[in-house]
């Protein structure tokens, strides 16, 4: 990857002005100078990786206006949790490919949703030729930071993402590390597996605020280490070897007092945070300014606090912002 610091990745591409995993949005924000842009990956019932923020698309695709689709909106429990609609596991790709993405955020972001049902949903092998293909028309080297979602879930459905990345990458020439790729997931397992697999990347262990990681629980139970205790200098020496970093969630960094990138630095791993937004609806309390949810409040001070610990890379929903506050 790119040796900038901190990386300015695009997160789902430039989901502050497109709707998210779309075309556009991804060439939009290669346009704007990202270091990097990040896929969420889920399958397919046929095996094709998709780039979808869930596997349940509802929300971000016109699957509900489809009547030969109706059918298929069922319920079911991901990672725990309980949700209604339709998921990309019960569709084939050809299936997929008839729909059309939608902003998921509309109430917050009108500009994008204005964009609604006018771009087909990508493959993951889509957005490794944009990134190549941008690399190329821009002039620089541009990265793709892979996040697997629900590895653990669907493995249990009969769908093991580990060998469907692979091929893919290998398919698409970004697994011999001659491109920059970093592959990012809340669940350790499948990093290593993949690591295993002999692909060159760097491996970054998503951290939420609070909570268990889903494979270990399903492993452990409430023995599991949690997202929390992975942070403090005991869990971090644990991850030594086994990942190249960790990638907090910012409020991580935002709490007073904490010693996160300090602690992770000193035993040799990088630390990415997300997401850094410009809107009130996302800023901390104490930054947030006047008007609705979608106006931008002080987002300069919460990202300052941010920059001001020594991260090494930051995901940013408007990549315009991010690269003139972050390179400045």
């Amino acid at each position: 990857m790119p040796r900038k610091s901190p990386l300015v990745i695009g997160h789902r591409g430039a989901p502050g002005y497109r709707p998210e995993h779309s075309r556009s949005s991804y060439e939009l924000a290669l346009a704007m100078g990202v270091d990097a842009v990040e896929p969420d990956v889920v399958a397919t019932k046929d095996g094709v990786l998709v780039v979808r923020h869930e596997n349940e698309i509802s929300g971000t695709t016109d699957i509900a206006r489809h009547p030969e689709f109706a059918d298929r909106k069922t319920t079911k429990r991901v990672d725990g949790q309980a949700l209604t609609g339709w998921f990309t596991e019960d569709f084939t790709w050809a299936e997929l490919s008839t729909l059309r993405g939608r902003e998921r955020l509309p109430e917050v972001r009108a500009t994008s949703a204005s964009f609604d049902d006018s771009q087909a949903i990508l493959r993951l092998r889509d957005v490794l030729d944009i990134v190549r293909e941008g690399s190329a028309e821009h002039g620089r080297e541009i990265g793709v930071v892979l996040e697997v979602k629900h590895a653990t879930y669907f493995a249990s459905i009969g769908l093991d993402l580990a060998p469907l990345i692979e091929q893919e990458l290998r398919d698409a020439g970004w697994a011999d590390g001659e491109l920059p790729l970093i592959i990012e997931c809340f669940e350790s397992t499948v990093l290593g597996q993949l690591r295993a697999r002999g692909i060159a990347a760097s491996y970054v262990y998503l951290i939420e605020a609070a909570g268990r990681p889903y494979d270990l629980f399903v492993a452990e139970g409430k023995q599991a280490l949690t997202y929390k205790a992975t942070v403090t200098p005991r869990g971090l020496d644990g991850l030594i070897g086994k990942v190249d970093g960790i990638s907090v969630s910012k409020r991580m960094l935002l709490a007073r007092g904490n010693t996160i990138v300090q602690d992770a630095h000193e035993r040799g791993l990088k630390v990415f945070t997300w997401t850094c937004r410009p809107e009130n609806a996302f800023l901390a309390a104490e930054f947030r300014g006047p008007g609705s949810k979608g106006a931008f409040g002080d987002y300069e001070s919460e990202w300052g606090v941010i920059a001001r610990t020594g991260v090494d890379g930051v995901f940013v929903d408007h990549p315009d912002l991010g690269v003139s506050f972050f390179r400045s």
